[in-house]
């Protein structure tokens, strides 16, 4: 194992940041924004295994399967993160996107990072939360190494889930056991082996990909409007009206009584008002072309 560590490019020194501790603030600054602009790049390279796991993701999400993400330290973290974006921003039930740290919750705010190590852990969670053959596990693990994330997917596929890795090397153990590994290798770090800089930020523009991407295909999305939402508060309330009113041209006015007949739900009000539809009956059309805003339109109005 330790010369599998030795190999991996998160773990390699970086020659351009050697003397970072000599530097002026503004030159570490400019040296760390230059290591970062190399992030995008790295990303956009595994755009091809993006695109797979997004299209299988779809496919299990829309015949009734989950997503979990599964990490540890900064990677768990992440996915935690972007986790808990997809119920206010997509409207979907907190259980349809799960992130799950290693050490729990506690491991959000303390770094527990030991817990990386426990096989067992990684395991029992997958029982836990009761992963299935119709659900996605994601695990992500800057080194594709840790027993945690390893033994959970391990354990997912024996259940029949499709497991998909996210990793910072190339040839890691993750990327061996998984249906599809998404690898952006941003070169070694600023700070030798801090994963939390480069690779953190590579791995959270792949998870914000694969959750945006995967919604817009599952119809939480009209054009690129958010009406999915629920103005659940007085910033969504107004966001919610912006919305309907760029959606459908409708005033001030008409776009608040709208909502309110639709009991705060921005996709159902836009559909009442660009087909003259009462809420019962524009909830029937959603429903019937799978929550697709923009298709309940078209064949509500006949449009081809």
């Amino acid at each position: 194992m330790e010369q599998y560590f030795a190999g991996l490019t998160t773990e390699k020194i970086n020659p351009n940041t050697q003397m970072i501790d000599e530097c002026t603030t503004e030159q570490m600054l400019q040296l760390l924004n230059q290591e970062d602009a190399k992030v995008p790049a790295a990303v956009a390279a595994e755009i091809p295994q993006i695109g797979k796991a997004v299209d299988v993701l779809h496919q299990l999400l829309k015949n009734g399967g989950r997503m979990f993400y599964i990490g540890a330290g900064t990677s768990g973290r992440l996915g935690v993160l972007d986790a808990s974006e997809c119920p206010p921003t997509f409207g979907v039930d907190p259980s349809l996107v799960q992130g799950h740290i290693a050490g729990g919750d506690m491991a959000l705010r303390v770094a527990v990072e030991g817990f990386e190590d426990s096989a067992e852990e990684g395991m029992a969670l997958i029982d836990r939360v009761g992963v299935t053959a119709k659900d996605a596990v994601i695990g992500i693990s800057a080194s594709g190494s840790a027993s945690f994330v390893i033994a959970g997917l391990q354990r997912a596929a024996e259940l029949g889930a499709v497991t998909i890795g996210v990793a910072n090397n190339k040839g890691s153990r993750l990327e061996s056991l998984c249906d599809i590994c998404i690898a952006p290798v941003v070169g070694p770090e600023f700070i030798t082996g801090s994963t939390r800089l480069k690779a953190g930020t590579a791995q959270k523009l792949v998870l914000n990909m694969l959750t945006t991407c995967t919604m817009i295909k599952l119809g939480k999305t009209y054009n690129n409007l958010m009406v999915d939402l629920k103005a659940s508060n007085k910033k969504l309330y107004d966001r919610s009206l912006r919305i309907i009113k760029v959606a459908t041209g409708a005033d001030n006015e008409t776009a608040a009584k709208y909502l309110e007949l639709a009991s705060m739900n921005c996709k159902l009000a836009i559909l009442m008002i660009k087909t003259g539809l009462d809420a019962k009956k524009a909830e029937q059309a959603l429903q019937e072309n799978d929550g697709n805003l923009k298709m309940a339109i078209r064949t509500t109005n006949k449009v081809v």
